[in-house]
């Protein structure tokens, strides 16, 4: 339920602080006065689009702030768990609209996009505007009020579920039976290319041991001769050899090394060294001894690169990267290879979801036929009470083909509508008096929304075209459904303001340069005035003031 709203420089509104309570809050004001800038700035505050033209003249910004208690909608509270901005059974939207940036929005505080403003609006308040009737006309709309009636929320979620389902395996199948010729073409490339590859079976950094074996190979005879050149050089050239000529350099540094110590860091280094020449001339001697000519060998070594380089070429890659591509072919194989089960498995997938989905819209179909039986003799009985005696409501469903299912069910809804006895009913847009729509209109708005559930309920001006004992009707009607929830209803009949549990007013005055638009709640002799105004016009007489009492005595009693 709505409790309170503020609004800080908005359209006229300068600073407004209101408290609402349930049941039906009527408000009323002179043409013009701003009526509906409450209802606006309640929009705004739930998601509505705004742009910088809404802040009050010679202001920097509007604000709109609105909280709700949430505690006898529960739906509003898993939301605002859901999205961890619950607090305590409190909703409190704030919405800001500067000059300059861009407008933002609050819940319980938190900053968040408007996206999310209107998703928690539609759980927290329905309204209906002075133009329901002009949205009511399109079909689509209608097949909403009847599934909001019937209550099919979720069972519709269940139905476009299970039609997504059947068109993907639908999808899929289509796509596996059309790619059959090119995939059997791709199959016998991608078999031959894969026992290449495994004919190959190349690993992973096995080209580049490949590659130093056969520079190895290529150049053993040259690597043969430097080496048995440098062993002879370290270490068997006689007096020549590196190792002896070290030699003698280690005894002569050891005799002046006695004379003076300064030499003894230069012995050990060429102890050092004779050290590291002796090894370098071991590991020379075990490299000969194992490296051989091996023609043969080289050729194999030869003739596995040219076809690794060859198939990288026919790949398109880098011949590292070659043994990477043999794993991808082979799943991709597998899956084709599969295919022709897959077919005949979908086939089988896809009969189970036709048949899940058709036995969902079957259920469907009939809880809107039941809906549909309720909610033609609801509107036709109110259609009655609304001065439009033998008039006739009829809630049409027409049942699709068979082979055109939709996410949305079985069946086209569409609203059918006899406005005077003895005519046949026709679709609700062939209706041509405005009048008759007005209030054709306002049955339905009031028979559906009895099912709704949601607490607030907001009709601005929707009993224009309409007076006397008929709005007297509206007004009962009105008072009647606000008997479990809120409802807020902008109004010019004092018929329905009369009836009204709260009444507020709605003034306009001028101070120096600006218009400014105030709203007030009424007590009884305030509220006395205010519908002898609405009845009287510019001349108010007792008789006037006394019609005026007399109507609120009676509402209330």
């Amino acid at each position: 339920m709505l409790n309170h709203i503020h609004i800080w420089n908005f359209a006229i509104v300068e600073k407004l602080d209101l408290a609402l309570d349930g049941g039906l809050t009527v408000l009323t004001g002179e043409t013009g006065a701003g009526k509906s800038i409450l209802l606006n700035a309640l929009g705004l505050a739930l998601g509505d689009r705004a742009g910088s033209d809404v802040v009050r003249h010679g202001a920097d910004k509007a604000e709109v702030s609105v909280s709700f208690d949430t505690s006898d909608n529960p739906v509003a509270e898993a939301w605002l768990v859901e999205h961890e901005l619950d607090s305590a059974n409190e909703c409190i939207i704030r919405r800001t609209i500067s000059l300059k940036g861009p407008s933002k929005a609050f819940i319980n505080g938190k900053p968040t996009p408007v996206s999310m403003l209107r998703e928690l609006g539609e759980m927290l308040v329905d309204l209906h505007g002075q133009h329901e009737h002009q949205s009511l006309l399109k079909r689509e709309l209608q097949g909403q009020l009847v599934d909001n009636f019937a209550d099919n929320g979720n069972l519709l979620k269940d139905v476009a579920s299970a039609f997504k389902n059947w068109q993907s395996l639908q999808a899929e199948y289509k796509r596996l039976s059309q790619a059959k010729t090119d995939r059997d073409s791709r199959l016998d490339l991608l078999r031959y290319q894969v026992q290449e590859l495994e004919a190959l079976s190349l690993k992973e950094g096995e080209l580049s041991k490949m590659e130093l074996d056969h520079r190895r190979l290529s150049n053993a005879s040259q690597l043969m001769a430097t080496t048995e050149r440098l062993i002879q050089q370290l270490s068997e050239a006689d007096e020549l050899a590196i190792t002896q000529i070290l030699s003698h350099c280690q005894v002569d540094v050891s005799s002046l090394q006695e004379m003076d110590p300064v030499f003894k860091g230069v012995a050990e280094m060429l102890d050092s060294a004779a050290i590291q020449i002796n090894e370098a001339s071991t590991e020379l001697r075990h490299y000969l001894s194992e490296l051989e000519l091996d023609p043969e060998q080289l050729n194999q070594l030869e003739q596995g690169l040219t076809e690794i380089h060859s198939l990288a070429r026919k790949h398109r890659i880098e011949p590292e990267q070659l043994h990477a591509v043999l794993p991808e072919l082979q799943e991709e194989l597998k899956e084709l290879e599969e295919a022709d089960v897959r077919i005949e498995k979908i086939e089988g997938e896809i009969q189970q979801a036709e048949q899940a989905y058709r036995k969902l819209a079957g259920k469907l179909s009939k809880q809107r036929q039941q809906a549909a039986k309720h909610l033609s003799s609801h509107i036709t009985d109110a259609m009655q009470e609304l001065s439009m005696g033998g008039g006739q409501f009829e809630v049409q469903l027409d049942s699709l083909p068979e082979d055109t299912p939709t996410a949305n069910g079985m069946e086209k809804i569409e609203f059918l509508v006899s406005a005077n006895p003895g005519q046949p009913v026709k679709p609700l847009t062939k209706v041509a008096s405005g009048g008759e729509i007005s209030r054709i209109s306002l049955a339905i708005q009031v028979c559906t929304t009895q099912a709704a559930v949601i607490p607030t309920l907001v009709f601005d001006e929707v009993d224009v075209g309409i007076g006397g004992r008929v709005a007297e009707i509206v007004g009962q009607r009105l008072r009647k459904l606000a008997g479990n929830r809120q409802v807020l209803c902008v109004t010019h009949l004092p018929q329905v303001a009369a009836l009204g549990h709260h009444h507020l007013q709605v003034s306009k005055h001028v101070d120096g340069n600006l218009t400014i638009t105030q709203i007030q709640p009424l007590q009884i002799e305030q509220r006395v005035d205010e519908l002898a105004r609405m009845l009287g016009g510019l001349e108010i007489t007792e008789q006037t003031i006394s019609h005026a009492r007399e109507m609120i005595e009676k509402a209330q009693a």
